[in-house]
């Protein structure tokens, strides 16, 4: 069976105590990229991020958070250093957006996640221009004749679909799945296809 799970935090109800406790899990590399982010909600998303991962992973592999060793990538997500176990592919991807910070993990596939907010107030026909392919255009078009608020679910689920199969990283854009949040449009692509749709899980970190 091929499975995924997707865990996701609310970054505004992490208290400063826990971000400056969990510091000391981030490796040298970490610590490095995390002081070079100038805004301060930037580098709160990135602690937050890498601590969300540790304790999926964690959960996954049977292992601690603090035991889980990830390595700095430039230009790409990190990368697994421990534990790596023969035979297996631990996949796993990172997203945020405005103060939602979520992570996909599993052991059997590649992963790519991305999570967007559903902003209606952005200029979403530029948006379209500026990142959509000509097929994906045709189907931002076909959604023209919705009301608002369908049309502009179906902006987003596009968007994030794009962006998490760009992340994934397979040539043929891999499996993808839209998943159902209130606040945000959720895609979760794999290279190999799931069995089912991964569940949500709302996480409390302290």
């Amino acid at each position: 069976m091929t499975k995924a799970s997707l865990w996701m935090v609310d970054a505004d109800v992490v208290t400063e105590a826990a971000l400056q406790r969990w510091r000391g899990w981030l490796s040298p590399g970490e610590m490095a990229r995390h002081q070079r982010f100038v805004r301060a909600q930037r580098q709160r998303q990135f602690i937050i991020g890498r601590v969300l991962l540790r304790m999926a992973l964690g959960r996954l592999l049977a292992v601690t958070p603090q035991e889980i060793r990830l390595e700095e990538q430039v230009g790409k997500a990190p990368r697994l250093v421990a534990p790596v176990r023969k035979g297996e592919t631990t996949g796993f991807s990172i997203a945020h957006s405005g103060r939602w910070v979520a992570c996909a993990v599993s052991a059997q596939t590649a992963l790519g996640l991305d999570i967007e907010m559903k902003d209606a107030s952005r200029d979403l026909h530029a948006l379209a221009a500026q990142a959509f392919d000509s097929a994906e255009m045709a189907q931002w078009a076909r959604l023209q004749t919705l009301p608002e608020p369908e049309r502009v679910e179906g902006f987003y689920r596009l968007w994030s679909e794009k962006e998490a199969s760009f992340k994934l990283g397979v040539a043929a854009g891999g499996h993808c799945w839209s998943l159902p949040h209130a606040e945000l449009s959720v895609a979760l692509c794999s290279e190999l296809p799931l069995d089912r749709a991964p569940a949500l899980e709302l996480i409390t970190l302290e």
